[in-house]
């Protein structure tokens, strides 16, 4: 193209040159015969002959060189001629270059001037209107040919050009034609029309494939799922199910059918019949069945935007399994409160009782239960009662003690000491109170009875010495039998803390093996919720036990000679991941000073310190310390929460006494923490000082016997959980012995989802019968103290070790927290759980274990 336009460059300009040169040509003739003119007029005039020959000569000289000049130029013009015929020779040999290449392209080929005139074409082009009947001719207007296309009926359909891609049209013939515009630099327009009909074609057999691939991924998907799914259209037909549907159902494939009647279909299906645990679930029991295998099947269905529905058929045989074993376990708890010496309920924020335990229900003499849902004023204005202040300050987050005389139904006027505990949401809200009520009448008339006698006492000492003596003798013997009921109580309490802590236990181990199981699914955070439960309960569970512990002086301290650091480091490493979780900063810096003290009850005493900081600082930091003081150590616990007043810091020590100025949103205690310290502090005569301001923070002060320092390093074992945490116990043999069969089955559940194999037995008679001892070797031995007839773990494994090919690790479970049973489970050398049993305690413990044991091999 470019070469084309060249030669017609050329060759204008050579005709240029020629019309110059035949103009100078026309003018050098024109003055020769000017000038031959003038000599033959000047000859007649010419005075000599010699001026004639002269001027001749003169005049013959002009015309040689004009002569050589008008050659020359006829000699530049034969040239030019000679360039312009080379340049038209090129021009249509360039053209027909042209010609050819337009024609060989494959694609049909316009060229449009810049009025969009047709210039050139190619037969390919021409051909495409040869089909409609329309002869092309040079000069055609592209507006006037795309009229002709639609109007002909040539093009069916234009998808126009996106996204700088060319326009598609789909031709009558079938036929796909890509369209491809170029401008040219003169403003013309260049368009191919490629045939795309193959390429269409491929890529719509491409897509179909696809679809059948995803149709068949999908289909093999839906016979994977552990769900039955069915899918109905909006006229009730079947039209979609997978194996599940039919392994659940009973229904056999040669029966099952397109476009069944799905009713009629699940109507003669195996039998789906409805279940005595479904009718107890909270959930609505026309979803729930049980087929004739005894699995409990859940029935959903999803509506879907076209009227069609998805039936959902879900195995939950589980989690209905898991939900019976926690009732179980809560009618243990309930077994438990209803016989503690103690009226017990719980009141909502609505004023409704939500608990209320068997002594609770006898002193209004209604039958046990029947309180739940009832007005707490209505209940108290029927024993002659009102709901006073301190219902109302329960209810806005203030706990209390108090004593008021009341009439129980059968109209007996008892002295009542009441404890109202505050309970909180999640968001820090008052949502109903505990009560716990005693009947300390006899201890109150006691006391009364003495102050009355004492005041006697002064006023006639003199004249009735020795009626004083024997009153005196007489009111000491009621004093001891006050004390000695209240000593019973509070044994009582201590001595039940292995059949408070056995169904907890039990309870823990189901809630963390059902928690695992629903990983992904949409209950897990009810499992986590009830987890949480748990923890709250076995929380004021224990403290509870162990205030009675202290009252009844079961708790005797037994001082060792160990590091501080010893102690110190282990708490501080669990508060301050705490207080990180808190957003709180926590400072430690120990020591290595040896002290003697009991490390158990220290232990107590710091952590609770340590948690009460936590709870009540909302912001900043929180620490743990050590400072020297002469022949002890200060033991400091600092925070900067709200701080205690001067006139509340004595207070705080008391029982159920709490500050409602520095309750956190999240805290849920009793009262009790700071009133253990106290009872533990006075056992091991280490002094406890506080140092508070309020708005600033506060410092708790531990004081304890200080050593002389010598070397001492302590053996520690590693339990810090590995990359590959847990997964060493895979595959690995437990033998457990627990005269419990619910805590037998928790721990299987719990053992096995880890990838344990677990043989269990509730005596060791039971687990010879099933096992081969000679043969067969665990991989550790896992015993609770307790056992059926007086019988212990470690008799057990005493007796079952000797029979075995080599040693293997021992854990010994316990509720009995005693450091003398302590220490002589450690002596002999095997290891030592204390109930309820923390699932992540014993994932670590058994995995080091099985890790150390592979290490001796």
């Amino acid at each position: 193209m470019l070469l084309l336009e060249n030669a017609s460059e050329y060759q204008s300009w050579l005709e240029a040159r020629i019309k110059e040169l035949e103009a100078q040509n026309a003018k050098l003739t024109k003055i020769n015969s000017v000038l031959v003119n003038r000599v033959e007029a000047g000859a007649h005039q010419a005075s000599t002959p010699y001026a004639a020959f002269e001027h001749s000569v003169s005049l013959a000289e002009l015309v040689k060189v004009r002569t050589e000049e008008l050659n020359n130029a006829l000699a530049e013009i034969k040239l030019s001629n000679k360039a312009l015929e080379q340049a038209n020779s090129i021009t249509a040999r360039v053209s027909q270059q042209m010609e050819d290449a337009i024609e060989s392209i494959s694609d049909a080929f316009a060229l449009f001037d810049e009025s969009r005139r047709l210039l050139r074409y190619n037969r390919h082009f021409e051909a495409l209107w040869q089909a409609v009947g329309y002869r092309l001719r040079t000069g055609d207007q592209l507006s006037k040919l795309d009229k002709i296309a639609n109007k002909s009926g040539m093009v069916v359909e234009t998808y126009p050009a996106k996204d700088n891609r060319a326009k598609v049209y789909l031709l009558s013939d079938g036929r796909w034609i890509q369209q491809s515009e170029r401008a040219t630099a003169e403003g013309g327009l260049v368009v191919l029309y490629t045939d795309i009909t193959e390429l269409i074609a491929r890529e719509t057999r491409q897509r179909e494939d696809a679809l059948a691939q995803q149709a068949e991924l999908m289909k093999r998907t839906i016979d994977n799922l552990y769900q039955g799914v069915v899918l109905v259209d909006e006229n009730g037909a079947t039209k979609l199910w997978n194996r599940q549907f039919l392994l659940l159902t009973g229904i056999p494939t040669t029966s099952l059918i397109a476009n069944q009647n799905f009713s009629d279909l699940l109507s003669r299906a195996a039998k789906l019949n409805k279940t005595d645990q479904a009718a107890r679930s909270a959930e609505s029991s026309d979803t729930i069945y049980q087929n004739n295998s005894g699995q409990i099947i859940e029935i959903n269905t999803h509506l879907l935007d076209d009227g069609s529905s998805v039936y959902t058929f879900t195995d939950i045989t589980e989690r209905f399994t898991y939900e019976e074993s926690l009732r179980q376990s809560e009618q243990w708890i309930r077994l438990i409160t209803d016989n503690v010496p103690a009226m017990i309920a719980f009141i909502s924020k609505e004023r409704t009782y939500k608990f209320t335990n068997k002594v609770y229900d006898s002193w209004f003499n209604v039958p046990v239960g029947s309180l739940i849902g009832r007005p707490v004023e209505r209940m108290l204005n029927r024993m002659g009662h009102t709901a006073d202040d301190h219902v109302e300050l329960a209810l806005s987050g203030w706990n209390q003690t108090f004593e008021v005389w009341e009439r129980n139904a059968k109209g007996e006027l008892r002295r009542i000491q009441k404890s109202y505990v505050s309970n909180f949401d999640a968001e820090g809200k008052p949502d109903g109170f505990f009560v716990m009520n005693r009947d300390i009448t006899n201890a109150y008339r006691h006391a009364e009875e003495l102050e009355n006698a004492r005041q006697n006492l002064e006023r006639r000492v003199e004249e009735r010495t020795n009626e004083l003596l024997t009153l005196n003798s007489a009111l000491e013997e009621a004093k001891n039998d006050a004390e000695s009921a209240n000593e019973s109580k509070s044994k009582f309490l201590a001595a039940v803390s292995h059949d408070l802590l056995q169904p907890l236990n039990a309870a823990r181990l189901f809630s963390s093996s059902l928690e695992e199981k629903l990983i992904g699914s949409s209950h897990h955070s009810l499992a986590g919720s009830i987890n949480t439960s748990l923890d709250d309960v076995e929380s004021l569970l224990r403290t509870l036990v162990d205030i009675s512990k202290l009252d009844a002086g079961l708790l005797q301290a037994e001082p060792t000679l160990f590091p501080a650091n010893q102690l110190l480091d282990n708490l501080a490493a669990e508060f301050k991941q705490i207080a990180a979780s808190q957003e709180l900063q926590f400072e430690y810096r120990g020591s290595g000073t040896l002290v003697r003290s009991d490390s158990q009850l220290l232990a107590r005493i710091v952590r609770n310190l340590l948690t009460n900081a936590v709870r009540y600082t909302s912001s900043g930091k929180v620490g743990l310390r050590t400072r020297s003081r002469g022949d002890r150590i200060d033991i400091q616990i600092y925070d900067t929460g709200p701080g205690i007043a001067r006139s509340d810091q004595r207070v705080i020590f008391q029982e159920f006494r709490r500050l409602s100025a520095n309750q956190s949103r999240n805290d849920r205690g009793l009262g009790l923490g700071l009133a253990i310290v106290d009872k533990l502090s006075r056992i091991l005569e280490h002094p406890v000082t506080v140092r508070s301001k309020v708005g600033k923070g506060s410092i708790f002060s531990v004081s304890v016997p200080r050593e002389a320092q010598h070397s001492f390093v302590p053996k520690a074992v590693n339990l810090t959980p590995t990359p590959s945490f847990g997964k060493e116990l895979r595959n690995r043999l437990f033998w457990l012995i627990d005269n419990d069969e619910a805590i037998c089955l928790a721990m299987q559940l719990l053992l096995e989802n880890w990838g344990a194999q677990v043989v269990t037995a509730r005596s060791l008679e039971e687990l010879i019968s099933r096992v081969n001892p000679e043969s067969e070797l665990p991989d550790v031995l896992i015993c609770d103290y307790h056992l059926d007839e007086g019988a212990t773990g470690i008799e057990a494994a005493q007796t079952l070790l000797p029979t075995l090919a080599q040693q293997v690790p021992v854990l010994m479970i316990t509720a009995n927290y005693s450091n003398e049973l302590n220490s002589d489970i450690r002596q002999l050398g095997f290891h030592l759980l204390n109930k309820p049993v923390k699932p992540l305690r014993l994932k670590t413990l058994l995995t080091h274990l099985c890790t150390q044991e592979a290490l001796k091999e």
